[in-house]
């Protein structure tokens, strides 16, 4: 695979400092620029950032006295490299205006925020689950007048834990799904030193959060009719999403009824088979083995379980039948990772195998 040269904007942000350390080593992407606002422009990387370097592992040598660009000097950056990553923090008219600004750049971008996510022409991609929506991007390019620039999005983060589990089993006709998200504070881009409301505490709610969970499922399983990808129909989600005292890691405890409800053994070996085409292209990113089904009662658990094949893995456990809908069980992503910038990272490995940067 030949290697691209890659941008990272809303470098300064915790999905962006995730982008840094998931790039640090990547073997097709070489980072080569950071944007951020125009207060940290001007400045190295390092010194941007200062104490809020938010991740685990330290700053990347590679990246400390880089010179922060800024990300309102469109012509600047996308001269610079062959696509960027956004993972902005901005009004969400903002975002897609500047999103489009870098695509009529010809500069494509691959998007962790959620302002695209619902324009027509935009894919939004988990690359297990509905890769053959990149194929909207001949239609979005006509419509913008670029010949190399589009935006893709990544799916909301809370998504990845259940909807991956869903997707196999669709063959069994899944007509309602009720899920309760459990989502880690990482989510709001804080940690526990940055968010103490949330010690011994749960807050039941995230803003628009519920209403996400209930309808981009259905553009995940929607199907492209002319210029536009056009959402399913059907099944029906309800969701309820909290925010708990937990760093990294979404949980979902999901409630499922077929039109032909299959065996408890026919279910466990759908999730086992599960493969697609992350997998079958073998992108770098790509975990092994997506589906991991735990058979301990007490399984997954986010400070177990969240790293799983890289963080890039979901972890399902508890599979029972209900007593109202047909089975329940319980589901668990890394929100940064596979939920937010991994994914991301997958979706452009996607992209470039495709020669979508080309």
């Amino acid at each position: 695979m030949k290697q691209y040269n890659v941008g990272v904007i809303g470098a300064t942000g915790m999905v962006g400092q995730r982008f840094i350390t998931l790039l640090e080593n990547h073997p097709w992407f070489n980072l080569v620029a950071l944007a951020a606002s125009a207060r940290s422009a001007g400045k190295t990387y390092e010194e941007a950032v200062g104490s809020r370097w938010l991740m685990k592992t330290p700053m990347p040598e590679s990246v400390k006295k880089m010179v922060v660009l800024d990300a309102a000097n469109v012509e600047e950056v996308a001269a610079k490299v062959d696509f960027v990553f956004c993972a902005v923090n901005m009004k969400k008219d903002e975002i897609k205006a500047l999103e489009e600004a870098y695509a009529k750049a010809e500069c494509p971008v691959v998007s962790n925020n959620s302002a695209h996510r619902f324009t027509p022409d935009v894919p939004m991609v988990v690359p297990e689950i509905n890769a053959d929506h990149i194929d909207i991007i001949p239609a979005q390019r006509k419509r913008l007048g670029t010949k190399r620039g589009f935006v893709a999005v990544k799916s909301n983060c809370s998504l990845q834990s259940y909807v991956p589990a869903l997707h196999p089993l669709r063959k069994y006709g899944i007509s309602d799904v009720l899920v309760c998200t459990y989502q880690a504070i990482s989510g709001a881009g804080k940690t526990f030193e940055t968010f103490p409301d949330i010690l011994d505490n749960v807050i039941p709610y995230i803003g628009g959060e519920e209403e996400k969970s209930e309808q981009e499922p259905l553009k995940l399983w929607g199907r492209i009719e002319g210029d536009k990808i056009v959402s399913a129909k059907s099944p029906r989600f309800t969701a309820q999403c909290l925010r708990v005292p937990v760093s990294d890691g979404h949980m979902g405890a999901v409630f499922v009824r077929f039109q032909n409800k299959p065996s408890k053994e026919e279910i466990l070996q759908a999730w086992k088979e599960f493969h697609g085409p992350a997998q079958d292209l073998e992108l770098p990113s790509a975990p092994k083995q997506f589906l991991h089904y735990f058979e301990e009662n007490d399984r997954p658990q986010p400070k177990l379980d969240r790293m799983l094949e890289n963080g890039m893995a979901v972890s399902i456990g508890r599979l029972r039948e209900d007593n109202q809908y047909d089975y329940k069980f319980v589901c668990l992503s890394h929100n940064t990772l596979r939920g937010a910038a991994g994914g991301a990272v997958l979706l452009a490995e996607l992209l470039a195998a495709k020669g979508y940067f080309d």
